[in-house]
């Protein structure tokens, strides 16, 4: 019976995850998501509550899997984000599911327990290495993984990838080279005395 309520449930997430990510909380129908699980749409309330409950799950899913696939390295934060930008391009649903839960439920994300948490561990591991001299401290830890997510969150940005025209393979290299070597800039240690960015 756990296993089949268990089974159920990730049906649901995986068809949510879907219609999520192509309709937003607006264009998405509970109807869709219980027809393509192959569950009763009474169930998938009884499980979230409601349309943005199930959306919620869907994205605290979906960070718990990042979660896993790249874990967050401080001391290698160049080798960090182009590991998050391939992941990126590699779940292209998973980016537009991102960008619709921050514009249709803005400021849940940062409340979910696992985006909590895990915001919580990169914020201390960077101000341990940035207490150690390891990496930059002229930023507050905060704003230093502010800086190295907006680095990432650009190169996978598709408006601006074929405006670049960055769809093929050098391209893709060359961005990704970018990226590690202006992630690197951003986090290296600055010489003392050395004059800081304004």
């Amino acid at each position: 019976m756990q296993r089949d309520a268990e089974a159920t449930r990730a049906r649901i997430l995986r068809a949510a995850t879907d219609e999520f990510a192509g309709n937003g909380l607006a264009g998405a129908r509970v109807d869709r998501i219980a027809a393509a699980a192959s569950a009763n749409k009474q169930l998938i309330y009884a499980y979230f509550g409601s349309k943005e409950g199930l959306f919620d799950a869907v994205m605290a899913e979906a960070v718990a899997g990042l979660l896993g696939d790249v874990p967050f390295d401080a001391a290698d934060l160049p080798h960090y984000a182009v590991a998050l930008h391939d992941y990126g391009l590699g779940h292209p649903e998973l980016v537009r599911l991102a960008r619709w839960h921050s514009l249709q439920r803005p400021g849940v994300l940062a409340t979910l327990p696992e985006a909590v948490a895990a915001t919580e561990a990169k914020l201390k591991a960077l101000a341990d290495l940035q207490a150690l001299g390891v990496v930059d401290d002229s930023l507050p830890a905060r704003h230093l993984l502010e800086q190295v997510l907006a680095l990432v969150h650009s190169g996978n940005d598709g408006v601006f990838a074929e405006f670049t025209g960055a769809g093929d393979a050098a391209q893709l290299q060359a961005r990704r080279a970018a990226l590690h070597r202006s992630v690197a800039r951003l986090v290296e240690p600055r010489a003392s005395g050395s004059p800081e960015a304004v």
